[in-house]
């Protein structure tokens, strides 16, 4: 059996991405690895339970795909469209429009693909222009946005790992009793 390959931020700079967004690249990279890794044969019937009131982990996974693409939005000195909004309300579907495993990971893949293409076009000269968020504008910067999105990415990716594991254990003690 061969060894996994380290984590992202241990195998060298990303190329084409700037050497001040590196740390936010390596999140990227790891939370979409890292959930990928932890939904790898999840069973459907799980993907929207919540385990002792804890979030879905379908839920964290639209998260991710949605908070990540609005705070890369805000990054750009952009307002939100209207179907960025509507996705944010579609963040807790509810039961028959909940969208299936493959959808949510695609979704991710292709939200973290459109971050990284961001990162390769941001320039280091930019990272400390204001930028603000949301309807009350508040303040932050490029920066501040890009490295909030990426370990927003990360906590929300813990989430989803800690909750698989959790299911999965579930369900093994459930058979073995």
């Amino acid at each position: 059996m061969t060894d996994p390959l380290p984590e992202p931020w241990l195998r060298g700079p990303i190329e084409g991405i700037p050497a001040l967004l590196q740390p936010a690249a390596h999140a990227l990279v790891m939370a979409i690895e890292d959930v990928k890794r932890a939904t790898e044969g999840l069973d459907e019937g799980d993907l929207w339970s919540e385990p002792g009131g804890a979030a879905s982990v379908g839920f964290h996974l639209a998260h991710l795909s949605g908070a990540t693409d609005r705070l890369f939005t805000y990054a750009r000195g952009e307002r939100l469209s209207d179907a960025q909004k509507r996705q944010l309300a579609a963040e807790r579907p509810a039961p028959q429009a909940r969208p299936a495993l493959e959808k949510l990971i695609e979704d991710w893949g292709a939200t973290v693909a459109a971050a990284m293409r961001q990162l390769s076009q941001t320039s280091e000269d930019s990272l400390l222009t204001p930028r603000f968020v949301g309807r009350a504008q508040l303040p932050s910067t490029v920066l501040g946005l890009l490295v909030h999105a990426a370990e927003h990415a990360s906590r929300h990716t813990g989430q989803i790992v800690t909750t698989c594991k959790i299911l999965r254990g579930s369900r093994e003690g459930a058979t073995t009793r």
